[in-house]
């Protein structure tokens, strides 16, 4: 047994998924605790899928799940989607990689520029956090300056220059990443969340080439960033002259057709994109200012040009799903959609939670449904309302790991894949999706508290 959670959970835990046991015993003997993402990891041991459709996925079991991960969060049209699946097969008879310039890129490039109000040039790379280093790269190109702003909490993808202080603790100490040297520490910047004036005296003290911030928060909202803190940091960055990189990989299309941007109204220099943007498939993509992007163009007006090649930069397979996701996400019809289901997982899980006298609770917005155990405070009155009063060192936490491995696993025993502590929902999810979620999330609570986990 593995501890991780009560030995009577587990035995149904492995009586239930016996093959996705035997799997991950493979798993550990190939790859580096057994997974190949840490978000993954899950003990005694995470399930295993074959196949999916539409909100749910299959195990390798048998079981059928609810999916919450979404493809951790590129999914928003749902599981093989007809209209990406069929622009998919019929590239992949055409091509997979030319190696060469092609019409699908423009395709695709023409829906960002037509959605993303930043968006005048745009450049494709393979995942988020490259969209993120080039962000970096080209602010200091142009800017002529090295240090970089970024908010505790913030989640930038996992290169040297942004990942530092994107987990909790956020205590400076632990603002120090292993494998992260000091000179590249000594060139990042981090300040709270929601605080424009400490924003101000970092620019002030420190002469940055720009400001990266999460558009509706650090990790999808667990300590929500608003409209408000939005447009007033893009105009105290253009008046202090610094570049606002604002980074919609999960935003993106999302939230919005234009993303938070398009929602809130404001407008960044740089924007980074990537999960719904290729469809599914691996992609990325930086988009903003023409002037700012042409430090990647020969011959620029910076005198110096960003080098970036790249192997599968805007290749055929994810250009034709992209573009045949975004032309659906033109509509507004998925972010509606699944904004709606977030909204309305929300409120009933919150409604489980009171009726049992659970001290838990769900809050978020958009398509974002995070969970907060061990709560004692104010119940929610809609969705403005934000726990702890949006406190990074109350919201953005590490949970007890005894804890988390029981919550993930009684609710993959009652049919629900969460993700994390987090739900992503899509336009794929159904009314019976939300009841049976509801009922999970009741008989979850039964299961903790056998286990002496929940009060």
């Amino acid at each position: 047994m593995s501890q991780a959670v009560s030995q009577t959970l587990e035995a149904e835990y492995r009586e239930t998924f016996p093959v996705s046991a035997e799997l991950y015993q493979r798993g550990c003997a190939n790859f580096p605790s057994g997974v190949t993402h840490d978000g993954r990891y899950l003990e005694p041991f995470p399930v295993y899928v074959n196949r999916a459709g539409g909100s749910h996925k299959t195990t390798v079991d048998g079981p059928e799940l609810i999916d919450y991960w979404m493809g951790h969060g590129a999914l928003l049209l749902g599981h093989g989607h007809p209209a990406v699946v069929d622009a998919v097969q019929k590239q992949a008879a055409l091509g997979t990689h030319y190696g060469a310039c092609h019409e699908l890129e423009l395709n695709w490039a023409d829906w960002v520029i037509k959605l993303v109000p930043s968006a005048e040039k745009v450049r494709f790379v393979n995942s988020g956090t490259e969209a993120t280093l080039m962000a970096l790269r080209i602010s200091r190109i142009v800017s002529g300056k090295t240090k970089v702003i970024k908010f505790a909490g913030h989640f930038h993808g996992w290169h040297d220059g942004l990942i530092p202080g994107a987990d909790a603790p956020h205590d400076v100490a632990s603002y120090a990443m292993p494998g992260v040297t000091d000179g590249v520490m000594g060139d990042l910047v981090i300040v709270p969340p929601n605080d424009l004036a400490a924003v101000e005296r970092a620019i002030d003290e420190q002469d940055p080439a720009c400001v990266f911030v999460e558009a509706t928060g650090g990790h999808f909202g667990t300590v929500p960033v608003r409209g408000e803190f939005l447009c007033g940091l893009r105009e105290l960055t253009a008046k202090k002259g610094v570049i606002l990189v604002s980074d919609e990989v999960i935003t993106g299309f999302r939230v919005h057709p234009g993303g938070s941007q398009g929602y809130y109204g404001f407008t960044p220099d740089l924007t980074t994109m990537a999960k719904i943007l290729a469809g599914g498939l691996p992609g990325g993509a930086l988009a903003g200012r023409a002037d700012l992007m042409d430090a990647l163009q020969f011959d620029n007006q910076h005198g110096k040009k960003m080098k970036h090649p790249g192997t599968f930069n805007g290749n055929p397979l994810s250009a034709a799903a992209g573009t045949a996701a975004l032309e659906i996400v033109s509509t507004g019809q998925p972010c509606d959609h699944a904004n709606e289901v977030g909204q309305r997982l929300r409120a009933g899980i919150n409604e489980v939670f009171t009726r049992k006298s659970a001290p838990w609770v769900a809050y978020g917005e958009f398509s974002a449904v995070n969970i907060l155990p061990n709560y004692h405070g104010p119940r929610p009155d809609g969705d403005e309302f934000i726990p702890h009063e949006n406190q990074l060192e109350l919201l953005d936490v590490s949970q007890d790991r005894r804890l988390t491995c029981a919550f993930r696993t009684a609710l993959l025993l009652e049919g629900v894949d969460y993700f994390g502590w987090k739900a992503m929902t899509s336009a794929a999810h159904t009314d019976e999706d939300v009841t049976r979620t509801i009922d999970a999330f009741d008989k979850m609570i039964d299961r903790l508290r056998e286990d002496g986990l929940s009060e």
